[in-house]
């Protein structure tokens, strides 16, 4: 999908994605601890992969995102596998989401037109010591762009519709990742941060910042902010308004990740306070969805409070 494409999809109205794919698992009863995260279910059980695509699409989502978020050539070499193997698994999780998508289609629970983005994670992720929440990695920029090219290039020979490069907490890599994709101009993407207060991303860098440097390249047609609080959206979007693109928005349960327990902590939301979306999508957000700790019901009630936005 070009960006031209992917903007006139916006164009029609707010588009749903999913939720929490770790979420949907550990539900289901599968194990994500240790480095690897979801990748492991991707690797060990991709069925349960699918089917939890399959329970976001019969909620009502009209984009899944897939599950390569936690897959590097690093992070599989430092569990004793090989970068051969992080390739295969970064094809196979845009594979698992297209097989959801005509399964769903298929069976009759979802509609068409569904589209698949590929997950593009942090550097930080593959540390799996929660720098994804705070940046300011220490890495040389030539590093982090090497890191996200040697990714890219089998996401993007996957053919997904479109690449969300998400949960980027710092400027730095922001910048990196627009010299990565600079090589798929004809491919839409969107970039969506971390925010710890609204204004700043994780690493403190104003989002104003960011939205200067996202404007500059053709194809992010979309920016915004996911696994933050969602009482924190209104003033990121805002924040991030004068990138001129539409605005995302899929914020997690509320809830703060402990790196060294594996596990989050506070109360979970797992529905979205319904008060906070309508102001969302007058503030410009046409991707909305839901991040860490929001599952198949939250979903729902989103495509059901987004569906009197969408133009014929």
């Amino acid at each position: 999908m070009t960006p031209d494409e992917f903007r006139h999809r916006l164009s029609r109205g707010p588009l749903v994605i999913d939720g929490g794919l770790a979420t949907q698992l550990e539900s289901a009863g599968h194990d994500i601890g240790g480095s690897l995260w979801s990748a492991r279910v991707l690797r060990d059980d991709p069925a349960a992969v699918r089917d939890a695509h399959i329970a976001f699409l019969a909620a009502g989502a009209e984009l899944i995102i897939t599950a390569s978020y936690q897959v590097s050539r690093r992070g599989l070499i430092e569990v004793g596998s090989s970068a051969r193997e992080a390739d295969q698994l970064l094809v196979r999780s845009v594979q698992l989401a297209n097989e959801a998508r005509e399964q769903a289609l298929a069976d009759g629970v979802s509609q068409p037109g569904a589209l698949v983005a590929a997950s593009v994670g942090p550097w930080g992720a593959t540390n799996h010591d929660g720098s994804e929440y705070r940046g300011r990695y220490g890495v040389p920029r030539r590093e982090l762009v090497a890191f996200h090219r040697e990714r890219l290039e089998p996401l993007v020979a996957a053919a997904p519709d479109l690449l969300a490069v998400e949960t980027i907490p710092d400027l730095d890599e922001v910048e990196a990742l627009i010299e990565a994709l600079s090589d798929y101009p004809d491919l839409a993407a969107w970039i969506s941060l971390t925010t710890p207060d609204g204004r700043t991303v994780s690493a403190g860098q104003p989002l104003g910042d960011v939205a200067h440097v996202v404007a500059s390249c053709p194809s992010v047609v979309a920016v915004g902010v996911n696994c933050s609080a969602a009482d924190h959206v209104l003033a990121a979007v805002e924040a991030l308004a004068p990138a001129g693109l539409p605005l995302l928005a899929y914020p997690n349960a509320g809830q703060v990740w402990d790196a060294e327990s594996e596990q989050w902590h506070g109360p979970a939301a797992p529905v979205l306070p319904a008060a906070l979306p309508p102001l969302w999508l007058a503030a410009g957000v046409r991707v909305v969805g839901g991040c860490c700790g929001v599952g198949p019901e939250g979903i729902s009630e989103l495509a059901t409070m987004t569906a009197g936005w969408h133009s014929d």
